[in-house]
């Protein structure tokens, strides 16, 4: 498939995303070790404990906005991170915020909701708890703003070295995938995703986050499977040079 045939596969912008005039300065976190959220991705979230059912309750009556981190410290309940000295687990200066574009509520009481990626944000300083118990921040997206202009739909990606890399990593782990469908996703479609839902570690899913751009972040990527299906040391597959 050509890029332009895979470049006519993306999605016309969506009319409910917000403009950046109205992205909110304070905005609720949802701390969790290991996820990764990013501009234009879709996280599936099951919602069960009371303090982040009353901050997607308060998101939805609001912007429907909430922002996803990582701990500094991985662990703690909920994987929310280790308490630090001032009682609350530190958590990266990076995030992400998604937007609720769906939400079920289940008989026991619990919320599975999709979170649409929006913009990334800096975290200026961390406010009192809302009432409901859950995190807020003061935020600022102004470092980021080409994520809302999806100044990113265009990415250089090698994309037959993704791809050996990516087959090793599957092998390797003995993990299977639908080979049509990642073939046939857009280069910036695929990039996003694949950042999100390989199984890589805190630190790395964080430094793919704060990739300056799609490119960057491709070529991260491409690096990690390639660092974990090839070894340490080399970070090229076999048979390929640099």
């Amino acid at each position: 498939m050509s890029d332009s045939e895979r470049s006519s596969d993306r999605p016309a912008r969506n009319p409910f995303e917000p403009s950046f005039e109205q992205l909110p300065e304070t905005l609720p976190i949802f701390p969790l070790s290991g996820v990764l959220l990013l501009p234009g991705g879709k996280l599936p979230l099951n919602i069960f404990e009371p303090r982040y059912l009353a901050m997607i309750s308060d998101a939805l009556a609001g912007s429907r906005m909430i922002g996803m981190v990582q701990p500094v410290q991985p662990g703690g309940f909920a994987g929310d991170g280790m308490p630090s000295d001032d009682g609350r687990p530190k958590v990266h200066r990076v995030g992400c915020a998604g937007r609720i574009t769906n939400f079920n509520e289940t008989e026991d009481g619990r919320l599975m909701l999709v979170l649409s990626g929006v913009c990334r944000f800096d975290i200026v300083r961390e406010l009192d708890p809302a009432q409901g118990g859950y995190r807020r921040v003061s935020s600022v997206f102004s470092p980021y703003r080409a994520d809302l202009d999806h100044a990113d739909d265009v990415v250089d990606l090698d994309r037959d070295r993704l791809m050996a890399a990516l087959a090793a990593f599957f092998r390797g782990r003995q993990l299977s995938t639908d080979w049509d469908a990642v073939n046939k996703a857009a280069d910036a479609n695929l990039v996003t995703s694949l950042s999100m839902v390989l199984p890589f570690g805190p630190a790395e899913k964080q430094a793919l986050l704060e990739a300056a751009d799609s490119t960057a972040r491709a070529k991260l990527l491409i690096a990690f499977l390639e660092m974990s299906a090839f070894g340490d040391n080399s970070d090229t597959p076999p048979g390929r040079t640099n």
